[in-house]
């Protein structure tokens, strides 16, 4: 009796495992003795994850994101960027102390934000760039956007031109050529202190 239950259990369990075939082909693989149990997983869908999408550089050409409105071409305006940004420098810098070393000051510079700071084309291949003194609005990969103390918003470009900036007696000295780097992307950048000069 023990040997029909388990019988009657085995082909009972085998229908249920492998619901596709029909009784003669598990009797058949009984008298085998060998049992492929058929095994349905079900498929997990993947969530997919939603990308936030920005604007596209044409995007926000068209909606002008960028552009600073005549009304607000204002040298004043700016005065009060400049000073904290005097104040993001000394605190980059852990204060700027008559024994700080120069190098630091300037390894400090190359990768911090310029957005505020007073700038100086001191020499450049184009003479009419040469004298150019404002403060920094917007800084792009290849170009700073300046407004001067005549309230002139100048588009300076940073190849073949060289920048001076100065803050409490230090005067740091930028290479553009060397410089072509969104703000985003200097921080992480290593510049080497000596290198060629050129324009």
């Amino acid at each position: 009796q023990g040997s029909e239950e388990a019988k009657a259990f085995v082909n009972a369990f085998l229908k249920r495992s492998m619901p596709k075939k029909k009784d003669e082909a598990i009797q058949d693989l009984l008298s085998r003795k060998a049992v492929v149990l058929e095994h349905y997983s079900k498929k997990k869908t993947k969530q997919k994850r939603k990308k936030t999408k920005g604007f596209t550089a044409k995007q926000r050409r068209e909606m002008r994101l960028f552009e600073i409105e005549p009304e607000q071409q204002r040298y004043t305006i700016f005065l009060p960027l400049h000073e904290l940004w005097k104040q993001y420098i000394r605190d980059l810098c852990h204060g700027l102390k008559p024994d700080t070393q120069p190098h630091m000051v300037q390894s400090k510079l190359l990768k911090a934000d310029l957005h505020g700071a007073i700038v100086t084309v001191t020499k450049s291949k184009c003479p009419s760039y040469v004298g150019i003194t404002g403060i920094i609005l917007q800084e792009f990969k290849h170009v700073f956007k300046i407004i001067t103390k005549e309230d002139k918003l100048k588009v300076v470009p940073k190849l073949n031109n060289v920048f001076s900036l100065e803050i409490d007696g230090f005067i740091s000295y930028i290479y553009g050529s060397k410089f072509q780097l969104k703000a985003s992307e200097r921080s992480a950048k290593k510049f080497k202190l000596k290198g060629t000069i050129d324009l």
